[in-house]
């Protein structure tokens, strides 16, 4: 994703939302081209939420995983 800011009476900025990293690298080399300043920013989750993933994916590789049926019973079941 990119925000591209411009330079006159009226600030605007635009998202970039490029598909692949085929696209990026072309939008970069437009922007570069043209000499249109752009800031990068990165789109990575909270450290808890990758460490969450973590976890799971882990949890899944060892097989400890229920079914959807099994944790909808467990958690949202009326007693």
């Amino acid at each position: 994703m990119f925000i591209v800011m411009c330079k006159f009476d009226i600030m605007e900025s635009i998202l970039i939302h490029p598909e692949s990293a085929e696209q990026l690298k072309t939008v970069k080399a437009f922007l570069k081209a043209l000499n249109i300043q752009f800031e990068p920013q990165s789109n990575t989750l909270p450290p808890h939420v990758l460490k969450s993933i973590e976890r799971s994916i882990q949890q899944h590789e060892n097989g400890q995983t229920i079914s959807l049926k099994d944790f909808t019973d467990k958690h949202f079941s009326k007693k």
